[in-house]
């Protein structure tokens, strides 16, 4: 691969990204992706579902390598159907941001990601399911929610908007959690410090790849810190405007093979570009990554994460600022 066009390690988000509304994905950005694979490229999916509402999709793909799940949380082998690596959030901090966000807004509606490759999908009364597609369990009163392991806590507020539930979220949760926005009606509660950079780092040191080697493809603001760690961050023209101000490049929409415009381009059949190069995006930054890690969680002993699964391997989590460095008008993202 020539290394000023094309990238050794292609990290995807899936849904508003790689997948259709539907939930399925194209034939052009199947074609797309396996020829970045046959030219010697990887393919890691970087995702906020869990590991169990991804196995299926990993097997349609034919992928028996890792995956990043839980908006960074978990790392999962597909082809041994294992975690390597498990983060989770503490069930009494998380009924006490919940608590705390109640307080701002009024009541919120609640569901949890139960942690584990079997790990359940468990809502509250009056929660509602972003993606119908999803399975899930209904409780019968919160306190049902604690009553195993969970990797995140996922809100929705009968009035607020996303961004207004997420700001307020931040405002009112502080330390105790990392606050993302992953899609439409989906503001979640994770472990303190964990992002989508925190996985995509550990998979791709498995993997032996690093910054440098990385393009990154997403639509909401949870991919920021993926982008901040890749060389290359491309945003879906659905993305959500926080994400695209920080994007390299705007690509089509996910319902446009977005993906497969720009993976043609890197990764053509006769070493030509097969479609002219997206637009980028003015004042992005350009150029290969610093090689630099996302933070670590605080109050990590020195090679470990808190709240790592028994029985999975513990990593230690990368330090450091990105390749644009951690933005203050962006907490928690």
């Amino acid at each position: 691969m020539n290394p000023r066009t094309a990238y050794a390690l292609i990290a995807t988000d899936l849904d508003g990204t790689l997948l259709r509304g539907d939930d399925t994905l194209s034939d052009r950005s199947r074609a797309a992706l396996a020829r970045a694979v046959a030219a010697g490229a990887r393919h890691l999916v970087v995702t906020g579902r869990p590991a169990p509402r991804v196995r299926s999709l990993l097997e349609d793909l034919g992928s028996e390598g890792l995956a990043v799940c839980g908006q960074g949380a978990q790392l999962y082998d597909a082809g041994a159907d294992r975690l390597l690596w498990s983060v989770t959030l503490d069930r009494e901090l998380a009924a006490t941001a919940l608590g705390k966000i109640e307080a701002e807004v009024g009541q919120v509606y609640a569901a949890v990601d139960q942690d584990g490759v079997d790990g359940l999908t468990l809502i509250e009364p009056g929660y509602l399911m972003p993606h119908p597609t999803l399975p899930a369990v209904r409780v019968q009163r919160r306190d049902d929610l604690w009553c195993e392991p969970i990797s995140k806590v996922l809100l929705r507020h009968s009035s607020l908007s996303d961004d207004e539930l997420a700001a307020v979220a931040r405002g009112a949760v502080g330390s105790l959690a990392t606050v993302t926005m992953s899609g439409p009606g989906t503001v979640e509660l994770q472990p303190c410090g964990i992002t989508k950079a925190t996985g995509l780092a550990l998979a791709a040191r498995h993997l032996g790849l690093g910054p440098a080697d990385t393009i990154a493809f997403g639509d909401m603001p949870n991919d920021i810190p993926m982008f901040d760690w890749a060389a290359h961050g491309v945003a879906m023209a659905n993305a959500h405007p926080e994400l695209k101000a920080v994007a390299d490049e705007v690509t089509l929409s996910n319902e446009e093979d977005g993906i497969a415009v720009v993976l043609e381009r890197l990764f053509p059949r006769d070493g030509a570009a097969a479609y002219p190069a997206p637009g980028t995006v003015p004042g992005a930054a350009s150029g290969a990554a610093s090689g630099a890690m996302p933070g670590t969680v605080p109050g990590a002993m020195p090679g470990t994460v808190p709240g790592t699964v028994p029985g999975t391997v513990s990593v230690p989590v990368p330090g450091g600022p990105g390749r644009r460095g951690s933005s203050p008008a962006r907490p928690g993202r």
